[in-house]
């Protein structure tokens, strides 16, 4: 009998196992996606100052935290397995939500920029909240999904 790196949907993953399970799949694509969207807020001119930080203060506590996340399972850290699975949906479910509320604040302050003279932020907001977008579509997959693995347990 072989061992195996991967999960079923009733365990939480470890190691290598965190790159081919459903839905620890999504870490790299949300924090593609997340970082983006960080990167390109801090490109932009931030008027007004409220909600870019709203969204800065998201992008920034999501990646870091998510980064967290996918050290916490590489190292297999998590021994209490039903536990675990409690706090990733909570986790992801946060996040969603965070993302979603920073996702219409920022397209709000986009479609305000509109008609300025200055496209450059115009366009790199626009991408950003692309990006916001996405990224909030991953969080609420995986947090479905996580719910899902932690029904299981």
């Amino acid at each position: 009998m072989m061992a195996s790196n991967t999960a079923t949907m009733g365990n939480l993953p470890s190691g290598i196992g965190i790159c081919t399970t459903i839905p620890d799949i999504l870490y790299l694509p949300e924090l593609i996606f997340g970082g983006l969207v960080w990167i390109l807020v801090a490109c932009t001119l931030v008027v007004p100052a409220n909600p870019q930080g709203w969204v800065m203060f998201v992008s920034v506590f999501c990646f870091t935290m998510t980064f967290i996340w996918v050290v916490v399972f590489a190292c297999g850290v998590h021994h209490n397995r039903g536990t675990w699975a409690t706090v990733d949906v909570a986790y992801h479910g946060i996040a969603a939500f965070f993302y979603l509320s920073a996702s219409v604040a920022l397209a709000k302050v986009t479609l305000e920029m509109k008609n300025e003279i200055d496209s450059r932020n115009y366009k790199l907001d626009i991408s950003a909240v692309v990006f916001s977008y996405v990224a909030t579509f991953l969080y609420f997959i995986h947090t479905i999904l996580s719910a899902i693995r932690w029904k299981s347990f």
